[in-house]
């Protein structure tokens, strides 16, 4: 009789994604490096993500894995997007191209004007944009847009894997479902049933 196969516990790892390797945009499946503070030893991440730019800031969690070629790896299972907790890191964000309308260049204007209250800023009061140099009011809009469009991303994945879903799931949701998945589930949704929906 054979033993039945115990799942290794998962890991966590938290760091700034420092540089996208691969990505797939039709399955999402990305190689990222990570760094978790020491620059000269990033960590290869490899996994299912619905939106991912360097600068972010993640928690992860996952198992380790020895790949034949590429050597150390860290699987992610699920993960958690947070706020940059550092002026280079909300620079590095925002400047990464995940906001539409801002560049390094008024990344940089935006948090030496702000400080760390930058990214409290651009969720509640965007408008005070208007106080750094060159950000018109049609670069607000934009900005105010693509961020709505990055929340309604992260809101879409955190529902998801409160519900037992898979992130690699969750991603193929979302790319079917857009921001609509939360209203479509309802929470009688199962993961099962998810997978139903997306076959």
């Amino acid at each position: 009789m054979t033993s039945p196969t115990i799942a290794a516990p998962l890991s966590s790892l938290t760091g700034v994604i420092e540089r996208i390797t691969f990505h797939s945009s039709e399955s999402g499946y990305t190689v990222a490096r990570l760094n978790t503070g020491n620059v000269k030893q990033l960590i290869t991440i490899v996994g299912s993500f619905a939106n991912l730019q360097a600068g972010q800031t993640l928690q992860l969690q996952g198992q380790w894995r020895e790949h034949p070629q590429y050597g150390s790896q860290f699987q992610v299972v699920q993960y958690k997007e947070t706020k940059p907790a550092t002026l280079t890191g909300i620079e590095k964000y925002l400047g990464s191209g995940l906001i539409k309308g801002v560049g390094p260049v008024t990344a940089k204007r935006i948090v030496k004007h702000f400080g760390l209250d930058t990214l409290d800023i651009i969720e509640h009061q965007i408008d005070r944009l208007s106080e750094v140099t060159g950000i018109a009011t049609k670069r607000i809009a934009m900005i105010q847009r693509t961020w709505a469009e990055q929340k309604s991303i992260k809101d879409v994945m955190i529902f998801l894997q409160s519900h037992g879903v898979s992130t690699t799931y969750a991603v193929k949701i979302y790319k079917q479902y857009g921001e609509r998945a939360i209203s479509s589930a309802g929470t009688a949704w199962s993961a099962e049933g998810w997978r139903c929906a997306i076959a």
